[in-house]
């Protein structure tokens, strides 16, 4: 099976980040047998198409000796808005290379959208006292794990490896997605049975039992996790029969994975801060070939930037109230360069009603500043990042910062900006750089660190990638909903990522979590 990842894009229009993603389930039925003395041995791989070529991305598991597999493996893909597939469930035909039909054979494909699972699971099992289903030596158990669907019907969650030769068998920790054990429902029933394993695929039914993820915590908790393992069959016929062995759940670990809606719910405050660049390298305001020149029937470059970005952000800013600052000018009284400095000239209030507040304040703080330089854009990020580093102390997620750089490109300080930004990774904060005209923006794209980790001149990485970069000239005449992706694309995965690294849950969930066995919050 294949995906493909070649969207075409029109023209001027900017392609949609991830939206989700999508595990993928297989099983088949009536495959060819292509052994001659046994059954075929069948997997499945995934290939996705980059630059024109099928790469191989993941692979199943081989099922032994079977034409009706179903695989244990689940890819896990990304899929986006426009490309939603309507149907959970697809069974396809196979159709043989040389373009013969395969006859009966198919292949079912499950997908499950797992963008708001709650977390993953890690389990481990082990048994004792399995009954021995072969003649010259003992059982070779493995274990399989299903999830109990509502329309009673049973969906393979998990298939250990298998034993050899031992009726006490510990089996190898595993991990799921609580989507994927139980569809985030704690109650769902599942069903665990164990099998001995013959080469041949006619495994012989050693027994089962049936719980609920719930009961399994309450009973790891309570140190009495473990379950008859009952074959009917024998219970049936055997007036004495108590089970087939026991199965022991010898760990269990909750890891919960909140989203960015989560923190957002759970109370935690986006604060942002507007920085605009007042450099010479941006031509005289009086000049009509300034990004800063006032035209009053026309906004400039950098006006028509802050009003399509900033209401884009000023939808995140929960008070409405953006910190307006400037950088690169000469400033009165003294006419002194500053690189920090409140537009509207309060420094003990720099914050601004709204997006039309910064505006008004920009156009009012133009005419009273010299453009200047150099471009250091350092100051502003540390200042910002202390703000961070006095809310990081709180242990609470609670207060999330973002910058908004406006600038021409042209960055003076670039190895304290890269210093200030890997120090700025370890804090609750994220900067976006809108790029304004038409400069070499190769700089800023250094700054995003999407082509790799960005490191300080001493060679320190950055702890997680805070910065997203905009060059605004592709995306004047895009859609608001185009840009608001552009724009806002890493933000959310950044605020996760900054909260899930220091174990820190949405405050409203933080004193449920601590109750839980084995829980942590890491992902």
């Amino acid at each position: 099976m294949s995906g493909d990842s070649e969207r075409a894009v029109a023209p001027g229009v900017v392609p949609a980040p991830c939206a989700s993603k999508v595990e993928l389930r297989l099983s088949c039925r009536h495959l060819l047998d292509r052994d001659p003395l046994t059954k075929s041995d069948p997997s499945v791989v995934l290939l996705q198409q980059a630059q024109g070529q099928w790469l191989q991305v993941d692979r199943t598991e081989v099922v032994k000796s079977c034409l009706h597999p179903v695989f244990s493996k689940v890819f896990t893909v990304d899929y986006y808005f426009e490309e939603i597939v309507a149907q959970k469930k697809m069974t396809r035909p196979l159709v043989l290379r040389f373009g013969r039909n395969a006859g009966k054979s198919t292949i079912t494909v499950i997908a499950e959208d797992i963008s708001g699972n709650n977390g993953y699971v890690e389990l481990s099992f082990q048994a004792r006292k399995l009954d021995d289903k072969d003649l010259f030596s003992k059982s070779d158990p493995f274990l399989e794990l299903y999830r109990v669907n509502d329309d009673g019907s049973e969906q393979l969650v998990y298939r250990t490896e298998v034993v050899k030769n031992n009726l006490n068998p510990v089996w190898e920790p595993f991990k799921v997605s609580l989507n994927s054990l139980c569809s985030c429902e704690e109650t769902r029933p599942l069903k665990c049975l164990v099998w001995d394993y013959d080469s041949r695929g006619k495994h012989d039914f050693i027994g089962d039992f049936t719980t609920t993820f719930a009961d399994m915590q309450k009973a790891f908790e309570e140190e009495q996790a473990q379950w008859d393992c009952v074959n009917a069959k024998y219970k049936q016929k055997k007036r004495n029969y108590k089970n087939s062995g026991v199965v022991v759940l010898a760990d269990l670990k909750l890891h919960r994975v909140h989203s960015f809606l989560d923190y957002i719910m759970g109370g935690c405050q986006i604060h942002c801060t507007v920085a605009i660049d007042f450099t010479a390298s941006n031509g005289d305001p009086r000049n009509s070939c300034s990004l800063h020149h006032i035209n009053p029937y026309q906004p400039n470059e950098y006006l028509r930037a802050l009003v399509a970005v900033g209401e884009v952000c000023q939808d995140y800013d929960s008070d409405k109230r953006f910190s307006a600052l400037g950088f690169g000018a000469r400033i009165p009284p003294k006419y002194e360069v500053s690189h920090d400095f409140a537009i509207n000239f309060n420094p003990e209030d720099d914050e601004c009603e709204g997006i039309q507040g910064v505006v008004e304040a920009y156009q009012n703080c133009l005419p009273k500043v010299q453009l200047y330089g150099p471009t250091n854009v350092a100051p502003i990020i540390s200042k910002v990042a202390r703000m961070a580093a006095a809310e990081e102390r709180t242990g609470e997620a609670s207060q999330y910062y973002i910058l908004l750089i406006l600038t021409d490109g042209v960055v003076t300080d670039m190895s304290d900006t890269r210093e200030a930004i890997v120090r700025a990774s370890h804090l609750p904060m994220s900067v976006i750089i809108v790029g304004v005209g038409n400069a070499d923006f190769t700089d800023m794209q250094i700054l995003d660190g999407d082509d790799g980790v960005l490191r300080s001149p001493r060679g320190e990485p950055a702890l997680r990638d805070i910065v997203q970069f905009v060059p605004f000239r592709e995306l004047k005449n895009a859609s608001p909903a185009a840009l608001a992706k552009c724009v806002l694309a890493e933000v959310p995965k950044q605020v996760v990522e900054y909260y899930s690294h220091k174990e820190l849950p949405p405050r409203s969930l933080g004193a449920q979590q601590t109750g839980e066995a084995g829980a942590s919050s890491a992902p």
